[in-house]
This record gives structure tokens, C-alpha cells and sequence, in this order.
């Protein structure tokens, strides 16, 4: 199975951890961030994890040659132009074994959930892409049906509602960072071009198969892409005690 990271963005809301290192390598209990990412698609099966770079790169190409991996890892080099998620998939998908799904996470995402649940489900559900969400306050949501299938979006802050199907009632929900498309989905969505993954699910809901999963109860999930949700998630596990001592 294929891996994606991606560890591209430029970490202004980690500033000043970021001035002098890309957030990907910003420590999280004594190891980078990368390590937890890494560690997590392979421990769901990837056996090939694609790592995306621009601000910082080289420290990241150093990085993931210092360390040894069960996987291969391969750099998708975005310096010239950052492309945004959905654009930094389809530049990497000549990198992806082909013909079989891409287990994508962001770098700056920590949770206890085993992905290796989001990968069996996505089998069993034969949907074109699987998302890994829960119900939490944002300004954006995405909105599924009573079956999770992905029926829209809504940005609360704009009032702002795309509708690509009939939801029915409706439940919104907050994507958590960590998804699972099918290698055929992401030929379909066109050629390298700067754009949202979000954007790209919006634009191909109606004739394909978007489907939710909700973050089990008993999981922890922090985005901690600001200093402040960074301290938040270190004092949570110091407090249960979760990451000592690997």
C-alpha cells in the first residue's frame, strides 16, 4: 500500500518553532513530528510513504535518510511551487505503486487512532475515497448523508454551502487531516495544478464515492499546527503517559 505525508507547508502558526526548521520536524514528545507520521502509515500497512517538501526541504531529505524505515520513502519535491493537497497528490502520483490506495495524512496531526481501521473500512466500503472525520466546532464542514456518504460543504464564517448530491437531513462534520483515495480516483483528477484535495472531492462528489468514517470514541485527535494546540497535546500525553519511552 502507498503512504503520503505531507510536510510541505510553511508552519507560520508554529512561528517561532518554524523560523529555522519546517513544521514536519517541529519535536513532539523527543521526536519530530515526521517520526509519529511515518510511523503511523506503516504500522497501517504502507509499505511505500511519499513525503512532499518545500519550506526547509533539505532538513527533511536529511532527516528521513538518517533514520531507518520499514518502508520505502520517497521525496516529492514541491520547491519550485507549493501546490496545496490536492495538488502536491496528483504531482506525486507517478511516485505511488500503482494500482493500489494512498493512505494520506497531514504531518501536523497526533492521535492515538489506528489507521489500520480506516484502511479496512475503506476496503469493505469500496468508496473512491475515504475520509477520516468527527463531529467538532470548525468553521468548515463537510456534510454527509445517513449512509456517510459526502453530500457537501459548508463554511459557517461565509454561509457559504456547496450541495454535489441529496443529503437528506444532513450531519456536519469536521475533517481530522487523514484520508485513503484509490490510485484510479486520483488519475482522474486532472493534471499538476495548485489546488484543495477538499476542492477536488467537491468537484467529483456527484459521480463518485466520498465516504466518512467517524473517529471512534475512546481516540484522541489533536491538530497541532499552533504553539499553543503543540503544548495542549504534549501536556495530554504526558498526563496518560502515551509515547514514553518509543
Amino acid at each position: 500500500m502507498n503512504a503520503m505525508i505531507f510536510a510541505a507547508g510553511l508552519g507560520t502558526r508554529l512561528r517561532p518553532l518554524t523560523d529555522k526548521m519546517p513544521k514536519a520536524m517541529v519535536s513532539f514528545m523527543g521526536k519530530p513530528l515526521l517520526w509519529y507520521a511515518v510511523k503511523s502509515v506503516e504500522k497501517a500497512g504502507a509499505d511505500r510513504v511519499v513525503v512532499n517538501v518545500h519550506h526547509f526541504a533539505g532538513i527533511i531529505e536529511d532527516y528521513l535518510r538518517s533514520e531507518k524505515w520499514d518502508s520505502e520513502v520517497i521525496i516529492s519535491d514541491e520547491r519550485d511551487e507549493l501546490l496545496d493537497t490536492g495538488g502536491g497528490i496528483v504531482k506525486a502520483f507517478p511516485l505511488f505503486k500503482p494500482d493500489e490506495p494512498v493512505l494520506i495524512r497531514n504531518a501536523d496531526i497526533v492521535t492515538s487512532f489506528d489507521l489500520k481501521k480506516l484502511v479496512d473500512f475503506h476496503k469493505n466500503r469500496n468508496s473512491d475515497a475515504s475520509l477520516l472525520v468527527m463531529e467538532r466546532e470548525s468553521s468548515r464542514y463537510l456534510i454527509f448523508d445517513d449512509e456517510m456518504n459526502m453530500c457537501g460543504w459548508k463554511n459557517v464564517s461565509t454561509g457559504e454551502k456547496i450541495v454535489m448530491r441529496d443529503c437528506g437531513t444532513g450531519t456536519d462534520f469536521g475533517f481530522c487531516g487523514i484520508h485513503i483515495l484509490n490510485y484510479d480516483y486520483i488519475r482522474s483528477l486532472g493534471g499538476v495544478r495548485k489546488f484543495s484535495i477538499i476542492e477536488g472531492y467537491l468537484n467529483t462528489g456527484a459521480e463518485r464515492y466520498i465516504a466518512g468514517y467517524e473517529l471512534p470514541e475512546g481516540n484522541d485527535w489533536f491538530d497541532v499546527g499552533s504553539v499553543e494546540k503543540l503544548k495542549e497535546a504534549e501536556d495530554f500525553y504526558k498526563r496518560i503517559d502515551r509515547y514514553k519511552e518509543k
